[in-house]
Formats: C-alpha cells, sequence, structure tokens
C-alpha cells in the first residue's frame, strides 16, 4: 500500500497532548516537520509531574506551541479555533478510567460529553480537513463475542467511561452526517509503554513493587478463567493514527464517519501478562523480582476480556501492530527504571 507523507503545511491541533498517546504522537508529527498546536488542562488525575515532563519533550521542536485550556471552556476552544485555524483536529482529551468514574462522574460529563461538543462546534463553525477522535474498547461492556468487530451492538456500556465514549461515537455521527465533518473515533485497546498513565495496571504493578506493596489482581484467583487483554504498544498506536491522517478512507470515500479498533488483536492472560513483567523488571534491575499478589473479585466496570478485530484497519490502511508484549514491556521497565532511578537501590 502506498502512503503520502504527511502536509507539513497544515496545522494540527491535538487535545490531551500532554497525556499518554497525546505526548506521543505529537512527537512524531513534530518530527516530520508539522506543525503542532497542544492544549490541556493539566490536571491531577495523576502525577502532574509526569505530565510536564512529556511537554518538556515536545517544547523541546519550535514547530510546537502548547495552550494550557480544558476543552469544556467553549469559550477558549473557539479562541484556539480562530487564532490558530486548524486543518487537523485529533480529540485525545477526555478524563479517563474506568473505576474513577465510579467515583467523579461530573469529570466524565465535563471533559468527555460537555468537551466533545464543543470540540464539535467548533468543528463546524471553523471547517477542518479531518477530526479524529478517541474512543475506546469499553464501548463493547461485557459482550461475550470475541473478537469484538465495529459492527457488533454496544448499547450496553457496563461504566460511565464508556457510557461517555459510545456517547462520543453518536454525537460524531450526528456532526458528521448534518455538516460534512470528515471524522474518525478509534477504540483503542489498552494502549501501553515508556511515559505511560499511572494509573493502568502494567505501572501500577511496578510502583507497588518499589513501594514494598502487594498487587491486587481482580480474577478471584481464578486462573482457569483468567482475564484477558488486547495490550496495545504506544508505538504501534502512533503509527495507525499517522497512517489514518494522511490515507483517511473519510477523505476518499462516501461515508464522512468511520469508526475503527486499533488494537493487537493478540490477547494476553492477566497472569501471563504480569509474569511477562516480572521478568521484564528482573532483566531491567540485574536481579529476579516477584511480585507479592493478592487476589480480589472482579471491580464494578471491569470487563473480563478485551480482544480487537483489526481487520477493517488493516484494510483500510494497511495497519498491523508489530511489537511484541515481551519487547514492549521490556521497553517500558527500562524507562521506568531509569526515569525513576530504580537502579540505585541495588548499587
Amino acid at each position: 500500500m502506498n502512503f503520502k507523507p504527511l502536509n507539513i503545511n497544515k496545522m494540527y491541533l491535538i487535545t490531551g497532548a500532554a497525556g499518554f498517546i497525546g505526548c506521543h504522537l505529537s512527537k512524531r508529527l513534530l518530527e516530520t516537520g508539522c506543525k503542532v498546536i497542544g492544549v490541556d488542562n493539566l490536571n491531577d488525575y495523576y502525577d502532574i509531574n509526569l505530565k510536564h515532563k512529556r511537554l518538556e519533550v515536545l517544547n523541546s521542536y519550535k514547530n510546537f506551541t502548547f495552550v494550557k485550556i480544558d476543552i469544556s471552556n467553549k469559550k477558549e476552544i473557539n479562541n484556539i479555533f480562530l487564532q490558530y485555524k486548524p486543518n487537523v483536529v485529533i480529540n485525545l482529551a477526555a478524563q479517563a478510567g474506568v473505576r474513577y468514574s465510579l467515583e467523579n462522574p461530573d469529570a466524565y460529563i465535563n471533559s468527555n460529553i460537555i468537551g466533545f461538543h464543543n470540540i464539535l462546534e467548533a468543528c463546524r463553525n471553523n471547517p477542518v480537513d479531518h477530526l479524529v477522535y478517541a474512543s475506546s474498547s469499553s464501548v463493547y461492556g461485557s459482550n461475550k463475542k470475541v473478537p469484538f468487530q465495529e459492527e457488533d451492538v454496544v448499547d450496553h456500556p457496563v461504566s460511565l467511561y464508556a457510557a461517555t465514549k459510545k456517547s462520543n461515537e453518536l454525537m460524531a455521527h450526528t456532526y458528521s452526517h448534518l455538516y460534512n465533518i470528515p471524522s474518525t473515533g478509534l477504540r483503542f485497546f489498552t494502549v501501553y509503554g515508556p511515559l505511560g498513565r499511572p494509573d493502568m495496571a502494567y505501572f501500577n504493578f511496578t510502583d507497588k513493587y518499589f513501594l514494598g506493596e502487594p498487587i491486587s489482581i481482580y480474577n478471584n484467583g481464578d486462573f482457569e478463567k483468567d482475564l484477558y487483554r488486547d495490550f496495545t504498544y504506544i508505538d504501534d498506536i502512533v503509527v495507525g493514527i499517522e497512517r489514518l491522517l494522511y490515507n483517511s478512507p473519510v477523505l476518499t470515500g462516501g461515508d464522512r464517519h468511520k469508526v475503527f479498533n486499533i488494537g493487537n488483536n493478540k490477547p494476553q492472560k492477566l497472569m501471563e501478562f504480569i509474569e511477562t513483567l516480572e521478568n521484564c523488571l528482573s532483566k531491567s534491575l540485574g536481579k529476579q523480582i516477584f511480585f507479592n499478589k493478592t487476589f480480589e473479585p472482579i471491580k464494578p466496570g471491569d470487563v473480563p476480556a478485551t480482544y480487537a478485530s483489526t481487520e477493517r484497519l488493516e484494510e483500510a490502511i494497511g495497519f498491523k501492530p508489530k511489537t511484541s508484549i515481551e519487547q514492549g514491556l521490556q521497553n517500558f521497565t527500562d524507562w521506568y527504571v531509569q526515569y525513576y532511578n530504580k537502579l540505585s537501590l541495588y548499587i
């Protein structure tokens, strides 16, 4: 499949630029010479220092501009569009996390519903070439049929977070239909890697080890019916998004709104994933380590499995993830040990 290069004369607006995916995607576009406007509210949902570190990476590029705003502020979003006139918008800003939605539902409505509506309105009033936005594998809820396919029914979310992401897809479809906005929704499947999110299991497990605390595994200790997840390495995610930006089916076909799974298509059993993480961390530290484990029932809002069918995306842009779970986790633990200076504990 032949690919066009990204148009470096276009202006790319990335919301959630200080977030995990937002940072890595921004860096990739900046490396190709694109002009990127990054916005983020820098909230304290997790370690704010990590967000500042990501911004430090991006601010080293002269073609990057950062503006601290919250997408739920309609006036500020409109000002961004009026001032910078973005050609392409990638909306990655959102309140993330399934379990946190049980504690603070207002944050999800403000960011994921009101904030996304503001982005759509800005795209309507300031026409853009393409809107790409983050959805989630969470929309599949507790669907039993695997792998999950884009045409599956997703009308039964089991968390507010999932409900907001399903709502985003419906909102984008409506705006695309009414106002001819080319829009692509991406259902991300458990993205992991260096500079990742501390609330994700692999990061949290690593933190717990160095704190001397046990990790909680929500499978009741039932290894025969273990949970499994479709872990997708961050570099693969960035390649997929980059290809969509310059070869998007919504720009060449009749359908102006499409939704794609973007996952690894190789789900891992949770216990096997934990064993791999232990092995990778052991290599990074130069000594064998094991996590202290406790087993608990599955948490409300969690689902037993995620497993992406990626045929639609592969057919559209030739995208197929290449990073093995062993290599991806090794990259993460090597970064973690260096970033947090953990080798000094063993000298």
